[in-house]
């Protein structure tokens, strides 16, 4: 049996020092899981569960940490602003999983940006309304090669720097230790609203100071241990 339309293409992600690719099936993001950045939101920074919203895996762009990835600046928008984070790539699913189920979870780590379009996401927000007009739209995740787990690098994870510079100049710094929920507890939260799948992504949350940017500016995300990704806008 044949398609009525075309197949909409699949995105891959690379896996460092390896000849193999990670499909990517949904992609999961956490909502202000860092203090300083829920106060700049205007929010209460206590330890309240964390709340999720998705971005559509086609959102995804593989970004290499050699060369600089183009996005295009989006429709709609004149406040498309930055976000670093840590990427979670998930190879075992399940639900209301254990601490230690989570951790087995983790097939590996990436460096991702989770682009918005803010202006869109707080009229969203005003209405009560749904954030994806703000939140998932083309090429508002871009998305290192993905490093694979092992016991050393999840520890020098759990406190690295994370960071993100706008044309040479440092925006975001913090470390993924400033987590309010740390990368296990989101995977176990996650499990206990969503039955997790290998493929999905897990967006863990950005730290404060996020900022606009504006076509022919070049991004700079990292996170200590895993590298670096540029990423310029293009019209």
């Amino acid at each position: 049996m044949t398609h009525i339309i075309p197949e909409q293409k699949r995105v891959f992600l690379p896996v460092v020092e390896s000849d193999q690719l990670f499909p990517v099936g949904r992609v999961y993001c956490v909502g202000r899981n860092y203090a300083e950045h829920s106060k700049e939101m205007g929010d209460d920074p206590e330890r309240d569960p964390p709340f999720f919203f998705a971005k559509d895996a086609s959102c995804v762009v593989p970004a290499s940490f050699s060369d600089v990835t183009g996005i295009s600046y989006p429709m709609a928008s004149s406040q498309f602003e930055y976000e670093v984070e840590l990427v979670i790539a998930i190879g075992k699913g399940g639900r209301n999983l254990t601490p230690e189920q989570a951790v087995d979870a983790i097939l590996g780590y990436a460096v991702g940006l989770d682009m918005t379009r803010r202006d869109l996401q707080a009229q969203a927000k005003k209405k009560g309304r749904p954030w994806e007009v703000g939140k998932s739209f083309d090429e508002s995740a871009p998305v290192s090669p993905i490093l694979l787990k092992n016991d050393r690098l999840s520890v020098d994870v759990a406190k690295a720097e994370i960071g993100l510079k706008v044309n040479g100049d440092v925006k975001q710094i913090s470390r993924v230790s400033n987590l309010t929920w740390s990368i296990e507890e989101v995977i176990c939260k996650l499990s206990e609203v969503f039955e997790l799948r290998p493929g999905d992504l897990i967006m863990t949350g950005t730290p404060e100071n996020v900022g606009a940017v504006v076509v022919g500016d070049e991004m700079g995300a990292w996170v200590e241990h895993l590298g670096e990704i540029r990423v310029s806008v293009t019209d």
